[in-house]
């Protein structure tokens, strides 16, 4: 019997193509799951490749102990000197830190002072002067000298700051310090914020003693009434004067009286270790409380870039003038007769630029832009003892990377030992005005400085530049200084008194 063979019917065959069709579909979808797999992997492995070439050829492994410090600014060695140099010191006294207190005295002590600013001084009027926690009046923007144009980095820096505001600086900086505690059961050091220079020259003319005397009488009373006072007796505390130490030492003798009270005479306050822009040269012979803390200048950065900015600036000054005076002459003061011979020999001379300060209303020797500009464009800077001593202009002069020639020990060599280096022919000339009174012969300033070999005084002018940044004070909100900002006076002067109380209470002296 023969079968005969069935003709697909429309259905079977649109069934046979239907499986056909989705064989070819699952095996396609199969095949691009695949692909899709395959290229992916491909993408991964050459990505981890490229990222490991990077990581072996480009950012080799970070040995933090053999790699020189960076600074986006420059690379000179200066800079590297500021940085670096001051984090190693941090880190060598990291053993040591000491922790500070500070007092909330009264207002009459401090701020009640500054509410009456119109009668702080019997000369001016201290409230521009006050203004800003002591930095003064923000100065504007300039190309004169340090006020910088907007260029610069160093915008909102510059203050005219008066010369005896250190103790308000000191105070405001001290209050943001990152080693300041509230307890003081953890305090090793305890700080009394006494606007005693802002005081004192609010009583030069008071004729009644105990008047003049009151207020510092009052605080010692205050003080000695305080458990952290009589655990060491006030050893561990000190305080900050804006004043020199002679506008509080009133001689107990006859003889002239300068206005001067009592503070520094009173047993409980040689107690403690006192800061003060001059101290009794003197008196450091018979163990003396008293330390030199630098003068205010002008320049108040908040951050390091700030800094680095002004000392490059400076190292690149064009100095025009071997050397410069700003000052006044001085009748009847024996210390300041070398100021009218430098005076002299300045205006005679083609080497040397002279800013004569004098009651003339055009007279420009208080304008911080002026003294910039005569400062940066000079070799050395002549710093004559004045009224005392000491000097604001020694710190304009090292701001202003000019080399400081002195005529008297007791401007800086005996007065700022925490600050300045032990050598001071590494920073500064010295010619000793004594000697040459003696001798009875004028000493030719122009002729010593010419004598001075170009090496060496390029050697000083790079010391002094560094110098800036610890103979500097910081703007109290400097806030960049999580271990990688410069050290300023408030900080050298604290890590010095850590060591010093800490070798009072030990003995030591």
């Amino acid at each position: 019997m023969t079968s005969k063979k069935q003709s697909p019917t429309p259905w079977t065959t649109t069934t046979e193509k239907e499986k056909h069709s989705k064989t070819r579909e699952t095996t396609q979808s199969k095949f691009f799951i695949i692909n899709f797999h395959f290229k992916y992997f491909i993408f991964f492995l050459i990505s981890v490749t490229s990222w490991f070439f990077i990581l072996f050829f480009f950012l080799p492994p970070t040995n933090l102990k053999h790699q020189p410090h960076r600074s986006s600014l420059s690379s000179t060695k200066p800079i590297k000197s500021i940085l670096v140099v001051d984090q190693r010191r941090q880190r060598n006294s990291s053993t040591n830190v000491s922790s500070v207190y500070i007092y909330n005295l009264p207002p009459e002590f401090n701020l009640g002072l500054v509410e009456d600013c119109a009668h702080l001084n019997i000369y001016t009027n201290m409230c521009p002067h006050v203004a800003n926690r002591g930095l003064g009046q923000q100065l504007p923007l300039s190309d004169d000298g340090g006020e910088t144009d907007s260029d610069s980095g160093s915008g909102g820096a510059w203050f005219a700051t008066h010369q005896f505001i250190a103790e308000m600086i000191f105070h405001a900086r001290m209050e943001n310090h990152p080693h300041r505690t509230w307890d003081p059961a953890r305090a090793s050091l305890f700080y009394v914020p006494f606007y005693g220079g802002l005081h004192e020259s609010s009583k030069f003319r008071e004729m009644n003693l105990t008047a003049r005397d009151e207020l510092a009488v009052r605080l010692v009373d205050f003080l000695r009434r305080q458990p952290t006072w009589r655990k060491n007796n006030g050893k561990d505390h000190f305080m900050v004067l804006g004043r020199t130490a002679w506008d509080f030492m009133r001689s107990t003798e006859s003889g002239p009286d300068f206005g001067a009270n009592s503070l520094l005479n009173l047993p409980r306050v040689q107690s403690m270790s006192v800061l003060t822009v001059e101290t009794n040269p003197w008196k450091k012979k018979t163990n003396s409380n008293q330390y030199g803390l630098p003068y205010p200048s002008y320049f108040h950065p908040s951050t390091s870039a700030q800094m680095l900015t002004w000392q490059s600036k400076v190292r690149k000054s064009n100095r025009s003038h071997l050397f410069s005076f700003i000052g006044a002459p001085r009748k009847g003061l024996e210390k300041a007769a070398i100021r009218d011979e430098l005076i002299r020999q300045c205006g005679e001379s083609t080497r040397c630029e002279l800013l004569q300060c004098n009651k003339d209303k055009n007279n420009k020797c208080y304008e911080q832009s002026e003294i910039m500009r005569v400062m940066t464009g000079s070799e050395f800077c002549l710093q004559a003892p004045g009224d005392s001593f000491t000097r604001r202009s020694t710190f304009d002069a090292v701001l202003a990377g000019c080399v400081p020639v002195f005529f008297s020990p007791h401007t800086a060599y005996t007065q700022y030992g925490w600050f300045l280096p032990d050598n001071p022919e590494e920073y500064s000339i010295y010619i000793d005005e004594e000697e040459a009174m003696r001798a009875k012969r004028v000493i030719n300033v122009e002729e010593e400085l010419l004598k001075i070999p170009r090496e060496r005084v390029e050697k000083m002018r790079k010391t002094v530049i560094n110098l800036i940044p610890r103979l500097t004070y910081k703007h109290p909100n400097a806030s960049d200084d999580g271990g990688g900002g410069f050290r300023d006076v408030v900080d050298v002067a604290f890590d010095a008194l850590g060591r010093h109380v800490r070798s009072i209470l030990a003995g030591n002296k």
